[in-house]
């Protein structure tokens, strides 16, 4: 038994410090359980599916896989990638590991170098302005009173 997510649309991340902004799209998103009595194993939500990040002022774009278990043996969280700069077809960094965990970067130039470990990575607080600032469909708002409701 599952449920599946299909994301549509697009997100926008601005780096401030940097005058960037990288469009991206979504993974799939899914709640597994493998059968209704949970005997098998523990019920966990997972991403899957095909997206990518670019950015227009840079050039530089990447193709991000996240890998869904098999329904035997395999590992959970899964992600591969590839990281290209501008107008090149082959990636100069692949990536691979756990979205959620470790992931290890190699380079063309045949490195090999831990890419980011996200369990050691500080929480940091996001910043959103206050509603009356946002635009009608900037998520916080257009998302209110569902969010009010849920509540």
């Amino acid at each position: 038994m599952s449920i599946g997510v299909h994301n549509i649309g697009q997100g926008c991340v601005t780096c401030l410090d940097h005058d960037e902004h990288y469009i991206l799209t979504f993974p799939n998103g899914y709640g597994r359980q493998v059968n209704a009595l949970s005997i098998l194993t523990v019920p966990w939500i997972e991403l899957g599916g095909e997206c990518s990040i670019s950015c227009s002022k840079t050039g530089y774009n990447a193709s991000i896989v996240f890998h869904t278990k098999p329904f035997y043996g395999g590992k959970k969280h899964r992600i591969t990638a590839e990281i290209f700069s501008p107008n090149d077809k082959k990636p100069f960094c692949s990536i691979e590991g756990e979205w959620n965990g470790v992931m290890y970067a190699k380079y063309s130039t045949g490195e090999n170098a831990v890419f980011i470990d996200t369990k050691k990575m500080p929480t940091i607080k996001k910043k959103v302005r206050k509603l009356e600032d946002q635009d009608d469909f900037e998520s916080r708002c257009l998302w209110k009173d569902v969010t009010y409701n849920l509540k």
